[in-house]
């Protein structure tokens, strides 16, 4: 029903392609133009709005690593690199 169409980028110029699969979601959804940026400048675009989050340098309380945080960590609590936090869960 659908074929991928390549498609030019409005902000970088670069070919994309529009793939059958993307077509068909687009249709679901009642989507009616394209899509006139790449996956990359989409994202660019909408990351470019958002301040950025601020991230805290601690040490892993499990392996000992260094880990990034999006929170400030306090002593009264032990912190985990996410390979650590990942493996607690499960």
């Amino acid at each position: 029903m659908y074929e991928d169409k390549v498609l030019k980028c409005k902000d970088c110029g670069e070919d994309f392609v529009f793939t059958a699969g993307e077509q068909e979601f687009y249709a679901e959804r009642g989507f009616q133009n394209e899509p006139q940026r790449c996956k990359k400048c989409r994202d660019l675009r909408k990351s470019s709005g958002k301040p950025q989050r601020e991230m805290f340098k601690t040490t892993c309380a499990r392996c000992g690593k260094e880990a990034n945080v999006p929170f400030q960590p306090s002593n009264d609590r032990p912190v985990y690199c996410s390979e650590c936090y990942a493996a607690m869960k499960q």
